[in-house]
């Protein structure tokens, strides 16, 4: 599509082609470490039940694969008493052989269902541990990274600075650990059984057949596995960027849903249109590459498997010709031509199936590299996370540590300071440029900042350091005192609400629950909905623990998200709160009645604001030029 591509069209990002080749083993074999880490493990005791159930049913198949040969004997003998035993037999060796089909389908899905809970696990918790999930998704671009937009960041634009909007980490851990479960699960059975039934079929072939038999079939695989191998290289790396062009083409459906007021108010269908059409017209291209390698794939494949069965006949042909069964009569010369038959032919499908795995292989293979791929970068995120962490503080009991992303070093706690900045200095995201030189500052008690200035000029990025999201370019940053409930909590600039209750909003990032009324609780949070002017919302949701169906950001305009993440900061009322542009959706009023109520709750402010309503409430400002200059004054 690049002769077509009209101007202004951002170019497609062209990574490194993924193999089948040795990274391809590793990576592969990290996976396999997971989904079975011991023997006495679950996945090994499912995997073992399959191989007895599938060696069963090649007892049976191959029982059921002579049976030809009796019904050709018997009636050209005309044996009736014997084909009225050879039918008996037959029916019942089709019922056991369906079955146990049966059960290898249903032990195939388990542990598929099995594999998909444990790798997705094993991701997740790498991926909510240390802050990965924010440093893979904000800070580093190695990983085609995910990033919906909402009406927020047309609300506040500086937020959406710097963020790709690409299928990534999401679609990797969602998506392709399922493919990537779903064709090990479908090509267990095949591998499992296939030593067996080739060394088997193999000796079965060479006593039918002699040497010649088993050597010409063992070659035929041999040149089918060169060829398939050739025709499979290029559709791995194909369709990797097949998996990355739909995760683009998904979220850009997702950003138009979530966006889809602002948009509207913009007129922009007519962009949108055309942006939408460009993700359709890459993806579709990519994927008429893919059909078209996989073209020559399948014809290797079916030539492969419908020239075998004549393979079959001349391997037969051979001693029969060179009068080795000269003795037999014709009854007992169709029985062994039919027996030989079924043994010569079973063998060539034997490694039929193997070469007709070469495209769930093809498959599994890109999966494989686009999960070893993030698994690398969550593992090299956590070592580089621990080489350069700095001291934090420590969790107070009421929030879970795991889930806050705490860490180990505690420092010294002082209550009535709450951050030391000594000459710190720190740039913006992907830039040399300083937005802040040589920051000395001391938060304490009683004492509420104001920060402020242009636009750009690092006001979000130092609630960022003060946080430890980002590391600073040169200085300390102490941290003295809890983060949680009664010590600091951070609201963002962006509100977040998680999926669930009313009174999951409120309580967040709490994980306790209450699921019944009544409680000391309900009263306070009742209290503080209607102390935000959000009493209707208890109407709308029919109380604090029923469950709604509905997008929180859908239904709440921006003023109503801000209300009710105050909701949430009165309930936790913590010592400090760390608030970003947290009353801009709101009127002067409510907002002077809002942090009024910070007053009485005993809260320290620290606030990131425009608005020269804000000064009143705070004793001191910090103003933030951009070019590395600030001012501290105090407020009067």
């Amino acid at each position: 599509m690049s002769g077509s591509r009209r101007q202004g069209r951002p170019p497609e990002p062209r990574g490194s082609r993924p193999k089948l080749d040795l990274l391809f083993v590793r990576r592969f074999c990290h996976i396999q470490a997971i989904l079975f880490p011991s023997w006495t493990s679950q996945s090994v005791l499912m995997f073992a039940t399959l191989l007895f159930v599938v060696l069963l049913e090649q007892l049976i198949i191959y029982q059921v694969g002579i049976i030809p040969s009796h019904f050709f004997k018997v009636l050209g003998e005309k044996d009736v008493v014997g084909f009225r035993q050879i039918t008996i037999v037959a029916i019942c060796l089709i019922v056991a052989n369906s079955l146990l089909k049966s059960f290898d389908q249903f032990i195939s899905s388990l542990m598929y269902v099995h594999w998909r809970q444990t790798l997705t696990m094993d991701l997740h918790k790498a991926y909510f541990k240390k802050k990965v999930y924010y440093t893979l998704n904000v800070l580093h671009a190695e990983l085609d990274n995910p990033y919906v937009e909402t009406e927020w960041d047309l609300f506040f634009p500086i937020y959406k600075k710097n963020h790709k909007m690409e299928g990534g980490q999401d679609q990797r851990i969602s998506q392709d650990v399922e493919r990537f479960c779903k064709g090990m699960s479908k090509m267990a059975s095949n591998l499992i059984i296939s030593p067996f039934t080739l060394v088997y079929y193999t000796y079965q072939c060479f006593y039918s057949t002699g040497w010649l038999g088993p050597i010409s079939i063992f070659i035929y695989f041999f040149i089918g596995s060169v060829a398939n191998k050739i025709l499979m290289e290029p559709i791995v790396s194909t369709l990797v960027q097949q998996e990355k062009l739909e995760g683009d083409f998904r979220f850009k459906h997702m950003q138009i849903r979530v966006n889809a007021e602002s948009a509207a108010f913009y007129r922009a269908g007519r962009v949108e249109h055309m942006r939408t059409n460009w993700k359709l017209q890459d993806l579709l291209q990519t994927q008429r590459e893919l059909m078209k390698r996989e073209l020559w794939l399948y014809i290797g494949v079916n030539i492969f498997d419908y020239l075998g069965s004549i393979i079959s006949y001349i391997i037969i042909a051979i001693p029969i010709f060179s009068g080795r069964y000269d003795g037999l009569a014709p009854a007992a010369l169709i029985e062994l031509v039919s027996k030989n038959a079924f043994v010569s032919m079973y063998l060539i499908h034997c490694f039929s199936q193997l070469i007709d795995l070469s495209t769930t292989v093809s498959d599994l293979a890109g999966y494989t590299h686009r999960i070893g791929e993030l698994q690398e970068m969550v593992l090299k995120l956590c070592k580089s996370h621990r080489k350069s962490r700095q001291p934090s503080c420590k969790e107070l009991s009421g929030f879970d540590k795991d889930s806050l992303d705490s860490e180990e070093e505690d420092e010294e706690e002082s209550g009535d300071v709450a951050f030391i900045l000594e000459q710190v200095s720190f740039t913006a995201l992907s830039s040399k440029e300083v937005l802040v030189k040589n920051l000395t500052l001391t938060v304490i008690a009683g004492h509420n900042l104001l920060v402020t200035g242009n636009t750009g000029s690092g006001k979000t990025t130092l609630l960022r350091v003060l946080n430890r999201l980002w590391e600073t370019a040169h200085g300390s940053v102490h941290m003295l005192t809890s983060f949680g409930p009664r010590g600091v909590m951070f609201f963002p600039q962006k509100p977040y609400f998680t999926d669930g209750t009313l009174r999951e909003q409120v309580i967040y990032p709490l994980k306790e629950i209450y699921p019944v009324t009544g409680l000391p609780d309900d009263e306070r949070i009742i209290r503080f909905l209607t102390l935000t002017g959000l009493g209707s919302l208890l109407k709308r949701t029919d109380g604090l623990d029923e469950r709604v169906d509905w997008n929180w950001y859908d239904v709440l305009s921006p003023g109503e998200m801000q209300r009710l993440c105050f909701a949430r900061l009165f309930y936790h009322q913590p010592k400090y709160a760390v608030l970003d542009e947290a009353t801009s959706a709101l009127t002067e009023e409510t907002e002077g009645e809002l942090y009024h109520t910070c007053k009485q709750l005993g809260m320290t402010v620290i606030s990131v604001g425009h608005r020269s309503s804000l000064e009143k409430h705070h004793d001191s400002m910090l103003f933030l030029f951009g070019d590395g200059k600030w001012e501290l004054t105090k407020i009067h």
